[in-house]
């Protein structure tokens, strides 16, 4: 090791639980960041800064103006870039030793087995449970250990799936979640909020196991949970829960994960028709409609062009009951994701009325709608 490398990670090698030994094994590894959003962003700072050799970030989203109260490795500037991008400038920059390998996809059963497949070790940053059953399916198969993170409002939960314990006993993410629960049964952080310090506490809980394991130090969280509440850490801090193993039926091979639908298996069955630009305009000038806009408050472009009402996804479910709609309902939002999630939710309540989604959101509309003046 140089002396440059020796100066950045002097710190934690003088640990004598550490040394230039696990400084070594941080070298070699390869981590994978699914979701660079809340719990990812702090991940993916303090695995750069540990030194951990190669990092993969997957993501597919924009960033957005409500992203930043939690996801610090943004700012104003970099709304409507993709996070992949803007996440491997940033930890490039502040750890050029490292090797940053991006993703810009949305992981799905097609993709997930061959990409997890070039890496050790897996950090769930992810916000939904399709996603969370197939990372958790593909990493069980292939014995990669899953470090598991959740957040919501003002709890939050990290977990160590995959890694055998002393006593050789591995438990899973099904172990913890048999079976999904219903949609809109529990919000996401869009819709019941979340404090923004929290995804940074928890996110980093999720970077100090992957460096456990990676060096062989410690303890790490395997079989537990390890739940952490901001509002009430004047009674406790931490409250670690043992979790139960027992077998599961789900996929146990990669054809078996391609062929497994995991939007149906989690109750997202109900797809959601998405629009056109050209469509939505003969909508909204030929047909009575609703049109709901359901980004935050401030967010911009604002919509002059059109009448719509606002509805935040933050606060959906509450409000939405209050609306009188009609029969046609179009949803938009920043780029076209969530309104996904309110027409679903929409779907879910109403389901005798049509209601579609915007494709590409309102940035996309006002695109086209100058592209059609000039």
């Amino acid at each position: 090791m140089n002396n440059h490398l020796y100066d950045r990670y002097q710190r934690q090698i003088l640990l004598k639980e550490f040394g230039t030994e696990a400084q070594a094994k941080l070298f070699n590894a390869k981590v994978l960041v699914i979701g660079a959003g809340g719990l990812g962003c702090p991940a993916l700072q303090y695995l750069a800064a540990a030194g951990v050799g190669t990092i993969g970030i997957v993501d597919f989203d924009l960033i957005e103006l409500s992203n930043l109260q939690r996801q610090t490795l943004y700012n104003t500037n970099d709304i409507g870039k993709h996070k992949t991008t803007v996440s491997a400038e940033r930890i490039n920059a502040f750890n050029p030793s490292i090797h940053i390998q991006t993703h810009t996809i949305q992981l799905n059963n097609t993709n997930a087995y061959n990409l997890i497949y070039n890496y050790d070790i897996v950090i769930d940053g992810t916000d939904n449970f399709s996603t969370k059953y197939l990372i958790n399916d593909v990493c069980t198969i292939l014995q990669k250990p899953l470090i598991y993170g959740a957040i919501l409002r003002f709890e939050g939960q990290v977990s160590v799936f995959n890694l055998p314990n002393k006593q050789n006993i591995c438990t899973n993410y099904r172990d913890l979640f048999a079976t999904p629960p219903l949609p809109n049964n529990v919000p996401t952080c869009n819709e019941a909020g979340v404090i923004g310090v929290l995804p940074g506490i928890i996110g980093t809980m999720q970077a100090a196991e992957a460096i456990k394991i990676i060096t062989n130090i410690g303890e790490p969280l395997c079989n537990k949970i390890l739940s952490y509440n901001v509002l009430n850490n004047k009674s406790y801090l931490f409250d670690i829960l043992p979790i139960t193993h027992h077998s599961n039926n789900f996929p146990t091979t990669k054809t078996e994960i391609e062929n497994f639908n995991y939007d149906w298996h989690c109750g997202l069955n109900d797809t959601v028709t998405e629009i056109e630009f050209y469509e939505f305009e003969e909508l909204r000038k030929n047909e009575e409609i609703k049109i709901i806009d359901v980004r935050e408050e401030g967010e911009i472009p604002k919509v002059e062009a059109f009448s719509c009402i606002n509805i935040p996804l933050s606060n959906f479910v509450n409000k939405i009951q209050n609306i009188e709609l009609t029969n046609r309902v179009v949803v938009f939002c920043q780029h076209g994701k969530r309104s996904i999630k309110a027409a679903q939710i929409l779907k879910a309540k109403y389901n005798h009325l049509n209601i579609v989604s915007l494709k590409g959101g309102i940035v996309e509309w006002e695109k086209q709608f100058n592209d059609s003046i000039y």
